[in-house]
């Protein structure tokens, strides 16, 4: 039986909650990806490959469900996710175009991250 976990509704997205959720850049990822997928297309949270324990990968599927970037399916032992295109461009439009041409762009080293020479 799949059932849906609690999300806000359109009208409570926050640009805050948005923008923390995809501050981190797994969660960036995540997202990222969802991008790639058609319209309406569910993934497996097992599929995202961002190479982090479960554990933390529930955590970041919470923040982002919570967030409202995404609904979470659940099916007992398993779980998939979709982003929430629709309700992103209503409540905010062109945020996703935002993110993804972001992600088509190559990013700053992050601080900390540099070679050592």
């Amino acid at each position: 039986m799949t059932e849906a976990k609690d999300q806000p509704a359109t009208e409570q997205l926050e640009l805050g909650s948005l923008f923390n959720a995809l501050a981190d850049p797994h969660r960036r990822s995540i997202v990222e990806q969802l991008l790639g997928e058609p319209v309406g297309a569910r993934r497996k949270c097992s599929s995202f490959g961002v190479g982090v324990p479960r554990s933390t990968m529930t955590h970041h599927f919470k923040v982002l469900r919570e967030s409202g970037l995404i609904t979470q399916f659940d099916y007992g032992n398993r779980a998939e996710v979709m982003l929430r295109r629709a309700d992103l461009d209503i409540r905010f439009p062109g945020l996703l175009d935002l993110v993804a041409a972001d992600s088509r762009h190559p990013s700053a080293t992050p601080k900390g991250d540099e070679a050592h020479n």
